[in-house]
């Protein structure tokens, strides 16, 4: 006989809540074991086909971590410093990309930008900002990297985590499934085969869609001869996970270094602007379509909440789980309310099956 419905709340309730709690007290400790976790759920597919191909389970996983080490090598000896270099680069040329700023704005408007205007004071304010926090945070960021510990952790703890995860990845989720509370199996089932059919989804379709468009603005952008345009199109890239956002970020930013780059040169700021329209219509027309679907059930705004409650409550660690969690409570949302307008509640008395309900036998 099924727990009374109270005590399954109850039940379930003290779970979640000893999980926030774990994540709030343990965000350090286990940081490692989730970005291994999200890669080996990331390459899990991958896995599944090279075993259709014909691998053993070991295999696949030796094969896909042979080449993802074989890619991160290559990060690290050209990309990473080229990187590391433009941003710096970036950083320190942003006072005199504002003064740029400022003096063409005092060219055009010289009522508003006088001496005393709080606009050109703010520019400049911004510009030294920018320089001195910018420099010192690009600093810290790198002598943290440089740490042994987190050297440690993201060098060998991580690959380990994510190599052991995905080799017992089928294992895992069948033990898993022994697990379940046998009168509810059926339901956890289906929900947990809708969060993975949203994470699968969105994650991985969305995670490629970003790989795929940082790659062409970076690559782009550096070939019309744009200055930090690698930095500009890993920007864009990644803020691709959020629709839209990527796209007028990445625009915004890269137009306005063109302006001062190339002012006079009126093909090149063109060149620059069609360089984000092209990748927009593949976004919408090819990418997301065929990568990440049309029903992914994560509504832009809801994730961008989700991304900021859980990165002020739980830090770096939050922002990571903040995307599987939000799909988890959009699905439950989207079961309950499924339920509530399937009952009594929701249809009221006059909603139950009468006799002029019931099928015609006379017909035909």
């Amino acid at each position: 006989m099924a727990l009374p419905v109270r005590q399954q709340v109850t039940y379930w309730g003290i779970a979640a809540a000893v999980f926030f709690f774990l994540l709030w007290a343990l965000g350090q400790v286990i940081l490692p074991f989730l970005v291994g976790g999200a890669i080996a759920y990331f390459l899990d597919p991958v896995a599944d086909r090279l075993e259709r191909f014909g691998l053993s389970r070991v295999m696949s996983t030796v094969v896909i971590f042979v080449i993802l080490l074989a890619v991160v090598i290559l990060s690290l000896l050209v990309i990473i410093p080229t990187l590391v270099q433009q941003t710096n680069d970036l950083i320190q040329a942003a006072p005199d990309l504002f003064n740029q700023l400022r003096a063409w704005l005092t060219d055009r408007f010289p009522e508003v930008i006088d001496e005393t205007s709080p606009i050109r004071q703010s520019l400049a304010a911004i510009g030294e900002t920018i320089q001195a926090r910018g420099g010192e945070l690009l600093q810290q960021l790198l002598s943290s990297a440089a740490g042994v510990v987190n050297l440690l952790v993201f060098l060998v703890v991580v690959p380990v985590v994510a190599f052991y995860m995905l080799l017992d990845w089928d294992r895992m989720v069948a033990r898993i499934d022994e697990l379940l509370p046998r009168d509810h199996a059926p339901t956890i089932r289906f929900l947990a085969g809708e969060i993975d059919r949203t994470l699968a989804s969105f994650v991985r379709g969305q995670g490629t869609v970003c790989l795929i468009l940082g790659t062409f603005y970076a690559v782009a952008l550096m070939v019309v001869g744009l200055q930090f345009g690698l930095v500009v199109g890993l920007v864009a890239g990644l803020l691709t996970f959020i629709p839209y956002v990527g796209a007028l970020v990445g625009g915004a930013l890269s137009v306005g270094l063109a302006l001062f780059q190339f002012w006079g040169d009126w093909w090149l700021i063109i060149a620059v602007a069609a360089i984000f329209q092209v990748g927009q219509m593949v976004e919408g027309n090819i990418l997301t379509p065929k990568l990440v679907g049309s029903s992914v059930g994560l509504h832009p705004v809801w994730l961008i909440f989700a991304l900021s409650a859980f990165g002020t409550v739980f830090g770096f660690v939050g922002m990571l789980v903040a995307v599987p969690v939000a799909a988890a409570i959009g699905v439950l949302v989207r079961f309950v309310i499924g339920q509530y307008k399937g009952g009594l509640l929701y249809r009221g008395i006059e909603g139950r099956a009468g006799p002029d309900d019931e099928p015609d036998d006379e017909a035909g």
